[in-house]
């Protein structure tokens, strides 16, 4: 049964393709691929903070720090660090990425569990998908060198 859900799970984060999927609270927001791709690159990078659930308010980075990276890097690069595009705001804007997961350096824990939760709250579907991956995927790193370690023993 566990299989099934980890089969289910790691089937479902694939975006979705029709429109009327997108979350019943009528906005316009989808999966970004390319920065679920990223994070999943950082992530088995090892490029990872295990912090606590409750974290993301002190940890996610602040209007200026997004500014400044913006201005570094281009909103390219800043669209990558979140989960969600909504295509009610223009391709040149800083709204049109939702559901950031980091801190422009690592993978927080913290803000992929934020980005799951507040994701189901709107019914959207294919984001939530893919955090919850994310999460498994952060979870597995905690979980691999317990394990080698009894292998050793």
């Amino acid at each position: 049964m566990a299989e099934t859900k980890v089969a289910e799970r790691t089937q479902a984060y694939k975006p979705r393709g029709s429109s009327d999927e997108e979350g019943a609270a009528g906005m316009a927001v989808k999966l970004n691929n390319t920065g679920f791709e990223y994070a999943q690159e950082l992530i088995r990078q090892g490029k990872v903070v295990h912090d606590e659930r409750d974290a993301w308010s002190e940890h996610q980075p602040s209007a200026e720090d997004e500014n400044n990276f913006i201005r570094k890097h281009g909103l390219s690069a800043f669209g990558k660090w979140h989960l969600g595009i909504d295509d009610e705001h223009g391709e040149n804007t800083k709204g049109r990425y939702k559901f950031p997961y980091g801190d422009f350096a690592r993978v927080h824990r913290c803000g992929v569990l934020s980005a799951e939760s507040r994701a189901g709250q709107y019914k959207h579907y294919d984001i939530e998908n893919a955090a919850a991956h994310l999460h498994g995927m952060i979870e597995s790193l905690k979980v691999a060198p317990a394990q080698g370690a009894k292998a050793r023993r």
